[in-house]
């Protein structure tokens, strides 16, 4: 396998420029405890600042941190909100010694990072995997949560959903596809997430560069957040309505969380529930069409609440 310098990876290139960009919209690389065994790291507004606005959580999908799957959002929404961008537990700077490996798990662990932000109420938004965890913080704290995106995200999702991912993906084990290790498996979960079919394009040496960067730190603890997760295990999804407003973004060719899903979690989760579908997008439309996810996010977010 080909080693690259860093001085000439693309990956830390291009990393040094999300932060940088994160860094110009006002937003800082911060640490928090939580309690004696979490501690989590996030990026947000600086502590010092006395002019709060309304708080925005976003929390990113398995995967890559937040900082590279929130860029163009953070961007948008820093005017308008106090965003904050949290790595959950196992990604990035954030860890435990807790042996808890539930989305419900990493959903108590954001309420706790509100609590020592001092978050009274917040919108919450997550994508993928994030969109389980937001479903859960809203879920279990009505009270804290004013409104709820979930983009991309097959919270109702059944056992069959699981088998049929595999069997798109043509791969045994789940963590093969969420968890790449070779420059196959990572180009099949780019030609599942992404509309436009370009990872035939990039050689090999590129692909395992992520794959050593972005896929293979605390492999072993991604995995068993995999398998730890509380959805998908039955046939019936066991989920329930939402109090908030809720907001459902999903890309049209969305091949891990296929359409049909958004529409059949639309009636799961009450009356208060929009479905935006992005034309020509698949399972990252916020980057994507991030123009047109951007749109929509902040209409719902500004626009008056409903209760």
């Amino acid at each position: 396998m080909l080693n690259i310098p860093p001085f000439l990876s693309f990956v830390t290139l291009y990393e040094t420029y999300l932060r940088r960009c994160f860094a110009n919209a006002g937003l800082s690389q911060q640490t928090l405890k939580l309690d004696d065994e979490t501690t989590v790291q996030f990026w947000g507004p600086n502590p010092q600042e006395t002019a709060r606005k309304t708080p925005v959580m976003l929390i990113h999908g398995f995967g890559p941190v937040g900082l590279w799957q929130w860029r163009k959002q953070v961007q948008c929404l820093v005017p308008h909100f106090d965003v904050y961008v949290p790595d959950l537990i196992f990604f990035g700077g954030s860890t435990t010694r807790s042996a808890e490996r539930t989305e419900v798990f990493q959903a108590a662990a954001v309420a706790k990072l509100a609590d020592k932000l001092n978050l009274q109420r917040f919108h919450v938004v997550g994508t993928s995997y994030g969109g389980f965890v937001a479903y859960h913080v809203a879920q279990m704290w009505p009270e804290r949560i004013r409104k709820v995106v979930i983009a991309s995200s097959g919270v109702n999702m059944k056992k069959g959903d699981n088998e049929q991912l595999l069997g798109r993906a043509k791969l045994e084990n789940i963590e093969d596809l969420m968890l790449p290790e070779t420059a196959a498996n990572l180009r099949t979960l780019m030609d599942l997430a992404v509309y436009k079919r370009i990872a035939h394009m990039v050689p090999d040496f590129v692909l395992n560069e992520f794959i050593n960067r972005l896929y293979t730190e605390k492999r072993e603890e991604k995995i068993e957040l995999l398998k730890g997760l509380t959805l998908g295990r039955e046939e019936d999804p066991g989920i329930s309505a939402l109090q908030q407003d809720v907001l459902l973004i999903w890309g049209d060719h969305d091949q891990l969380f296929p359409l049909r899903m958004a529409t059949e979690l639309k009636e799961l989760l009450g009356k208060k529930v929009k479905l935006e579908v992005m034309e020509n997008t698949a399972h990252v439309p916020q980057i994507e069409d991030p123009l047109r996810f951007n749109s929509i996010l902040k209409d719902f977010l500004c626009e008056e609440e409903s209760f």
